[in-house]
């Protein structure tokens, strides 16, 4: 089974249990600054796990496209990667643990969808901690299905407990589903959920009965709902008796791109094989970043520094292949041919992804130039050092005021017979990325996600913002993306020249009028098409359902949003824009607070 086929069994599988097929979303989240990408199915889903009402219903299904950064170091393995689909149906109240888990042992066993054999599979449950107790209620689930005593598997919090996706949210204890590749067991502990390469986990059905809110306690939710999420590649994978998911059709053209570029026949050799699928995950990731509707462009700063360091990792594999010239356009076409019939995004932005690549690709090659002529230039000193050793700081330098990478430095110093001292540089970019750390964490405080009395205000603020600059700039000045904490809202949207002092000061006149006013915000359900021709704004770049929210505020404001919102807009204090700065090629930044 492929890729299409296991995402249209998967939906038409839901679909037949009442579920309704809803969007998914960009992979650069709106609203929730606790982390950079869409990271799970559920991400998107925040708002209506917490007491929302979906206008699609209580049972959803639907695909998404998601990122981890946390695995990049892990890319290269059988199993990792940076961007993966996820398969994933929801509860919003409606069925529990006995429900979600029956449907996930069907689809996995049934012949009628994918019928993997019960010996094959394992799950694992939660063993209980801090005062929450062992999940037994699943593993009698699971037991009275016919998976075996000795393949359930109790484990603790960080391996069966899942969320929040940021710092505060929905969160609870989840049941993990394995397949078994037949392997020797490696001790006697050897159980699903051993990463010893026997067990490869597929699926994954948490129960979310829990909010962590802002000082760290988890709160039973009123309303106990389901998430779960199958990864497609990993799955695939199984499918077909593969060993690793760069084994399967997903990976086969883009590998065989690769292999075009390089000259390198994929197979020959264990490390050049590594580069090679380092190369085929980070471009895949590199071009549906770009390619997404609300896409950034590689950058110093947050996902623009991760796809800047994603295309930097292809090239310097690229130079382990023996590639020394241009050659991520090619690939990143492959993928755009390969993906975009369920993501149609990859054809629209075709131009964007290659132009970025290129134009990223050629900067990275100039670094390294720069980079090798500033070794040149330490080479004469360098050479008069017995030991024949260079200092980590000074390769560390070269890193932080070049970009020059340190296996770089490496490979020139052996080529002249010399080593570098690779502890003093681990510890210099050690210290380099606990600050980095330290300033990011400044920046990802609170969330939408704790629903805090803060958070909410900000949100129904970006609305009176929205409309106050449509008034002031005009209709282009649309939402291009926004940021929320307790403590701030930062807002993009569509212009191309800087606002003057006037502008800013009517903008924020316009928001505190509505604001004094008192003026009630109400929400009704309506499909997409009534909601645009009755005026209501919808988001640019975003994927809306049949069936959509639209809050009106006054009348005011009427825009399609998931909420949520505050009753009146009395109490929300006095808006001040606090800094009006560009934030990319025609889109401006503002930074507000409510004070």
């Amino acid at each position: 089974m492929n890729a299409n086929e296991l995402r249209t069994k998967y939906i038409e599988f839901f679909k037949s249990k009442g579920h309704a097929q809803i969007q998914g979303k960009s992979l650069l989240p709106d609203n929730d600054p606790t982390v950079l990408f869409t990271t799970a199915g559920m991400h998107p889903l925040v708002p209506y796990l917490l007491g929302e009402e979906h206008p699609a219903g209580k049972r959803l299904t639907d695909y998404q496209k998601c990122i981890r950064t946390g695995d990049i170091e892990a890319v290269g393995d059988p199993s990792h990667l940076t961007f993966f689909e996820m398969l994933g149906n929801w509860s919003l109240g409606d069925y529990f643990k006995e429900g979600a888990i029956e449907m996930s042992f069907e689809f996995l066993t049934s012949p009628q969808w994918l019928g993997i054999p019960i010996d094959k599979l394992g799950v694992t449950v939660f063993q209980g901690e801090d005062g929450i107790p062992k999940d037994e209620e699943s593993a009698a689930i699971w037991k009275r299905l016919g998976i075996p005593e000795e393949r359930i598997v109790y484990r603790p919090r960080e391996d069966n407990w899942w969320g929040p996706a940021g710092t505060t949210g929905p969160c609870g204890p989840d049941t993990e589903m394995f397949y078994d590749f037949g392997k020797e067991p490696c001790g006697p502990d050897c159980g699903p959920g051993c990463s010893c390469g026997k067990w490869l986990e597929i699926w994954n059905d948490v129960f979310m009965q829990y909010n962590k809110n802002a000082e760290g306690v988890y709160e039973p939710l009123a309303r106990k709902c389901v998430d779960t999420g199958m990864g497609i590649e990993r799955t695939v994978t199984v499918l077909n008796g593969k060993k690793s998911v760069y084994e399967t059709e997903i990976f086969a053209p883009i590998i065989n791109a690769v292999e075009k570029a390089s000259g390198y026949t994929y197979g020959s050799d264990s490390e050049k094989d590594k580069s090679v699928r380092i190369i085929s995950d980070h471009v895949r990731a590199s071009s549906f970043i770009l390619g997404d509707p609300k896409a950034v462009t590689p950058s110093n700063v947050g996902a623009g520094y991760v796809l800047r360091r994603l295309i930097r990792r292809v090239v310097r594999h690229g130079r382990k292949l023996g590639i020394n010239e241009m050659f991520l356009c090619p690939i990143a076409e492959v993928v755009i041919e390969q993906m975009k019939g369920p993501y149609p995004e990859l054809e629209e932005n075709r131009d964007r992804i290659i132009t970025e690549l290129d134009k990223e690709e050629k900067k990275f090659l100039e670094t390294l130039k720069q980079g090798e002529h500033e070794f040149e230039k330490l080479l004469p000193n360098l050479l008069k050092d017995p030991k024949k050793i260079m200092s980590g700081r000074l390769a560390f330098k070269l890193y932080d005021t070049y970009g020059f990478p340190i296996e770089l430095t490496e490979e020139l110093a052996a080529e002249h017979g010399m080593t570098v001292r690779r502890e003093e540089f681990d510890e210099a970019f050690k210290k380099h990325q606990e600050l980095s750390r330290a300033g990011s964490e400044q920046v990802f405080k609170g969330g939408l996600g704790d629903q805090g009395e803060m958070a909410v205000k900000y949100h129904t603020a970006t609305h009176l913002l929205h409309k106050a600059l449509k008034m002031i700039l005009g209709d282009h000045a649309a939402q291009r993306g926004s940021n929320i904490t307790a403590e701030r809202m930062r807002f993009d949207f569509s212009h191309d020249a800087p606002m003057t002092k006037e502008q800013i000061a009517e903008v924020e006149a316009i928001v505190n009028a509505q604001i004094q006013k008192d003026l009630p915000v109400t929400m009704e359900i309506m499909d997409i098409e009534s909601a645009k021709s009755s005026g209501a704004t919808a988001l640019f770049g975003e994927k809306y359902e049949s069936q959509v929210k639209v809050y009106s505020i006054g009348d005011f404001s009427k825009e399609v949003c998931g909420g949520p919102h505050v009753e009146k807009t009395g109490g929300m204090g006095h808006f001040k824009i606090q800094k009006e700065q560009s934030s990319s090629a025609g889109v401006r930044r503002i930074r507000a607070v409510l004070e």
